[in-house]
């Protein structure tokens, strides 16, 4: 400890390091459980970059033909790819090649999840309105960037489950009028998918998307560091401060415990629950197929979008719209523009041009949670739907059932999903004026003359003025009403453990 204080001594002395290391310390983080799912995808990003550096020292993404007669047994003599062959031969002849393959391809799973719930969050409270708008386009990027690094690794292999996903694609790009064809040629080096796919998918899964991911979450983090976190609505919490705990040494002592544990439950995951088992579907043939043929769980809706589309086909003139257009490429390309212009849609209907540092509840935004939970509804119904053969298949019902089935669910659900919440955000709301008008309910029970019994109700108000009655604004109602009781004037300055917005010191 002695060296470590005299070397921190010596940069500070020569580089004035305490000058900007200081206020960095005494940042204040939220407390809120729900903050930490944006720091579950950060480390699972971490947990990806260095299994993905190991898997790539005896990865060969080449399309050579190869005959296999390496240590799988079941395998020898079959021809097969080298990318296919580096592949078994990481699972079965590298050390600890089959734990790192299967770490890897977890954490991919835990990476999209974890932003993907880390922007429900944020829509849900309204953590995106004014002046985060950006960090909120920035999330959304990083989902599509997630998405697309994990097709290009799960296509890697080029064994017949992930051959059959590029063959997908192939046919989605293909399905784009006007520009499809020029697509196909740009992307799969011909009209049918070309030995130059893998290398090209390699190179974008190893260097392109990865360095755009952590220049983005970069710039994420520099934007949430400056611009302070988000709060929920509390006692001493306001517009120009912030409360929770400092970054040195509480939150730097939870976070790295955070980090701990999601790196040992990725491992964990990797060692006992299998994943992506290439090595029981054999090399990609075109002339194969699969039935369970599903993608990873993040494009299943996209899959389950494909099936359940009718096959209807739109001409116009001497152009032919495939049906397949339509689920696979413009309806997530429309679910994706409504999302990044939501922010903005929102402040124009609502007209709110102020800046906001503290949240909402679901319940304060009817409109905006109804909106969240039909798209979520939706989302939901259309992966089920993605595995429509599977559950035809355990359950000895006819596909078409659950195909029409699913069809009239996904027009019918959302809908009743948004009157739903709409209505029981409502009657939240009425329930948390009833508390401000006639007090917080106690469980205890007096009786009248009249021979009944009421509830005795805690008025949230002490001095007998109505004036001085708490108004309902949205915010978030304490356990304990006398919370609400207005804060004597001395209170109301930010004390220790609070930043002061704006200034970025304590």
């Amino acid at each position: 400890m002695v060296g470590v204080t005299r070397f921190a001594d010596a940069l500070d002395e020569r580089f004035k390091a305490a000058k900007g290391v200081r206020p960095r310390a005494n940042k204040v983080f939220p407390e809120h459980f729900s903050f930490l799912f944006g720091e579950i995808a950060l480390y699972s990003l971490v947990v990806l970059v260095i299994s993905g550096a190991y898997l790539a020292l005896f990865f060969d993404p080449s399309m050579a033909e190869v005959t296999y007669r390496g240590g799988y047994l079941p395998m020898h003599e079959v021809e097969m790819s080298r990318a296919y062959e580096t592949a078994v031969q990481l699972s079965f002849e590298v050390r600890g090649g089959l734990l790192v393959r299967q770490i890897h391809h977890w954490a991919a799973l835990v990476f999209i999840a974890a932003i993907l719930v880390h922007l429900l969050r944020i829509f849900f409270t309204g953590a995106f309105r004014k002046p985060r708008e950006g960090n909120w386009l920035i999330g959304l990027f990083l989902l599509l960037l997630g998405l697309a690094e994990g097709y290009v690794g799960y296509s890697l292999p080029d064994d017949l489950l992930s051959g059959l996903g590029v063959r997908i694609m192939s046919g989605m790009a293909l399905s784009i009028p006007v520009v499809g064809t020029w697509l196909q040629w740009m992307v799969f080096d011909g009209e049918y998918i070309g030995d130059l796919i893998i290398p090209r998918f390699f190179t974008l899964h190893v260097f392109v998307i990865p360095a755009l991911l952590l220049a983005l979450v970069a710039v994420h983090l520099a934007a949430v560091w400056y611009q302070e976190h988000t709060q929920f609505p509390g006692k001493r919490k306001t517009e120009t401060n912030e409360v929770g705990t400092r970054t040195v040494p509480a939150f730097a002592m939870k976070s790295t415990g955070l980090a701990a544990a999601v790196t040992a439950v990725l491992i964990g995951m990797g060692g006992l629950l299998q994943i992506n088992p290439i090595f029981n579907y054999g090399p990609y043939e075109a002339s194969h197929s699969s039935l369970n043929a599903q993608p990873d769980w993040y494009l299943l809706w996209v899959e389950g979008a494909m099936r359940l589309f009718p096959s209807a086909e739109l001409v116009l003139g001497d152009y032919r719209v495939p049906a397949v257009f339509w689920p696979a490429v413009a309806m997530p390309f429309g679910v994706f523009a409504l999302l990044f212009a939501y922010p903005f849609l929102e402040r124009r209907v609502t007209r709110d041009n102020a800046a906001h540092n503290l949240l909402q509840r679901p319940r304060d935004n009817p409109g905006r949670t109804g909106f969240g939970m039909m798209l979520l509804s939706f989302y939901t119904l259309l992966t089920v739907a993605g595995t429509d053969d599977v559950m035809a298949f355990i359950f000895d019902v006819p596909v078409e059932t659950l195909v029409w089935t699913f069809r009239i669910a996904v027009l019918a659900v959302p809908p009743l999903a948004f009157v739903v919440t709409y209505l029981s955000c409502q009657r939240l709301q009425r329930a948390d004026r009833d508390v401000l008008l006639r007090g917080a309910h106690t469980g205890v029970l007096e009786p009248r003359p009249g021979g009944y019994y009421v509830e005795v109700r805690q008025r949230l108000h002490t001095d007998g003025d109505e004036r001085t009655r708490p108004r309902y604004t949205g915010a978030r109602l304490p356990s304990l009403p006398a919370e609400l009781d207005r804060l004597p004037a001395d209170e109301r300055e930010a004390p220790a453990g609070q930043n002061q917005r704006g200034g970025g010191e304590a």
